[in-house]
């Protein structure tokens, strides 16, 4: 599909020069033919467009540059809109590469094979590739990760003080089940996820008993149907995710987080919020691309990225549901193509 995006700068500026030539090749033809005096008219008009080309703005050539593309569809999300941008707005050759996030990637960011990580969640995992010089963080990207225990939205308009953790015993009843007997279910997140579950539940004295769902997959079929049957589940759950603009979550929420790491955490606060990072190469920030200056200048909300990865996941291909949201969102791009030269219309 041939996006829409448009340089208008640019185009003016090619049309400008184009013009130059033409008029450069039509003077030498009427040197010969014409009187040696141009009459004032002429002086006028050419001195216009002189004035005309060198006001023009111009974007500069963007170059060859790689995004790693990490493996879930809010990161894609990220990455195809910046990378449809940078294509059809400033030029550039976007190449994406898959490939495992953290170390992986961060090392092929300093053998030079990738310039870009558009979210990581790592909070300075990748400190000592900065160390060295290869990576720099280019600040957030807008999205906050936010882990916690969520229920269905319609509980919580039911029951509005339900999100409030500390009154969760008060409706411990409503999520009683056969594997839990007269206590809550608390339905967990996979293993290797980071939870301070069985913390929470100890340090509020919680009527609760953890569940292990085994995979996101089995918490996503948990709260579709407790969302359709209007049945209770409580269960881990996370943002930005585009599950979220599917079906609407509510987070239950306990005191804010005071621990960097789950060993640290007391169960008496929340998760943390994870503010998601741009990370880009050292040869990328300095090389004078305008990419650099999207790539800078980019950011949007956890709402933006869910809206996208909801269409790639419901069946538009990324590059579809990238400029679907682009189309609608023209204002947002253009403050990220401030700096470069270009804009789109």
């Amino acid at each position: 599909m041939r996006r829409n995006l448009k340089k208008p700068m640019a185009a003016v500026s090619l049309l400008a020069v184009t013009g130059l030539v033409l008029a450069g090749c039509g003077d030498s033809v009427n040197e010969e033919a014409a009187p040696e005096t141009a009459t004032s008219e002429e002086t006028t008009a050419t001195e216009e467009t002189t004035e005309s080309t060198e006001s023009t703005e111009t974007v500069a050539d963007c170059g060859d540059w790689a995004v790693a593309m990490h493996g879930w569809v809010g990161y894609t999300a990220s990455a195809q809109v910046v990378t449809d941008v940078a294509r059809e707005a400033l030029g550039c050759t976007i190449e994406q590469t898959q490939l495992e996030e953290a170390a992986v990637s961060y090392d092929a960011m300093e053998a030079g094979s990738i310039d870009l990580i558009i979210e990581d969640w790592g909070g300075g995992r990748w400190q000592e590739w900065v160390d060295r010089g290869a990576i720099q963080e280019v600040g957030t990207n807008g999205n906050i990760g936010l882990i916690g225990m969520f229920v269905p939205q319609w509980m919580a308009d039911e029951y509005p003080d339900i999100t409030d953790g500390t009154n969760l015993n008060k409706y411990a009843d409503l999520f009683t089940s056969p594997e839990t007997g007269d206590k809550g279910a608390w339905y967990e997140g996979p293993p290797g996820y980071t939870t301070i579950g069985e913390k929470l539940i100890e340090a509020n004295d919680l009527n609760f008993q953890v569940v292990s769902t085994g995979s996101e997959a089995a918490l996503i079929e948990l709260f579709t149907q407790a969302s359709e049957n209007k049945t209770a589940a409580l269960g881990y759950f996370y943002e930005p995710q585009n599950f979220l603009a599917q079906v609407p979550l509510a987070r239950v929420n306990f005191p804010a987080s005071d621990w960097a790491s789950p060993e640290e955490a007391s169960g008496l606060t929340d998760y943390p919020e994870t503010p998601l990072m741009k990370l880009a190469t050292t040869t990328l920030l300095d090389s004078g691309s305008p990419f650099a200056t999207l790539v800078t200048n980019f950011t949007w909300t956890n709402a933006d990225q869910n809206a996208v990865a909801a269409d790639i996941e419901g069946g538009m291909t990324p590059d579809e549901a990238a400029q679907k949201w682009i189309d609608a969102n023209k204002d947002t791009v253009n403050m990220w193509l401030e700096g470069t030269g270009a804009s789109i219309s």
